[in-house]
């Protein structure tokens, strides 16, 4: 059963660069007494992810972090490597924690995969956001399919 508000996150770790290469952060690393603004994308460096979604959160961080967020961390079901390129092309600098799902566990276990191998791109991660807090999920905005509406940074701010 997919993850809904209330529910508190599965545990869990993401690939992340750090100064020294390849690291991890566990999820109680990342939420633990915290409030973070959490959302995923189907695929680092593709259109709406690479040209919307990300530089909304770029755009809107220190309004995001005005209303008490802690971290805003995208995940996506690519490398570390890939999640550190990215970031590093679209300016991200230190406003948002770029989070690999590599082998797509942690979207597994939030039950939020997307098949999208009819698009050649194997198993992803649906387009979605949240607000936790201390590992409770406090508002949950999941995409339609082919959508992008209501897990953007806009939306999440009104949510905050």
């Amino acid at each position: 059963m997919a993850i809904k508000v209330g529910d508190r996150l599965p545990e869990g770790k993401f690939g992340i660069m750090t100064k020294d290469g390849p690291g991890s952060l566990t999820t109680q690393e990342l939420f633990g007494g915290k409030k973070v603004v959490f959302f995923s994308v189907p695929g680092a460096f593709t259109p709406t992810c690479s040209n919307s979604h990300l530089p909304g959160y770029v755009k809107h961080a220190a309004e995001i972090r005005a209303k008490g967020v802690d971290t805003i961390a995208c995940m996506s079901v690519n490398d570390v490597f890939v999640m550190d390129a990215w970031g590093k092309d679209r300016g991200v600098g230190d406003k948002v924690l770029m989070l690999a799902d590599g082998n797509g566990d942690y979207t597994k276990a939030l039950d939020l995969a997307l098949d999208a191998s009819g698009f050649g791109m194997g198993h992803r991660s649906q387009r979605f956001s949240m607000v936790v807090q201390d590992g409770i999920v406090k508002e949950l905005n999941v995409e339609a399919p082919r959508e992008f509406k209501v897990s953007t940074a806009e939306c999440v701010l009104g949510q905050l």
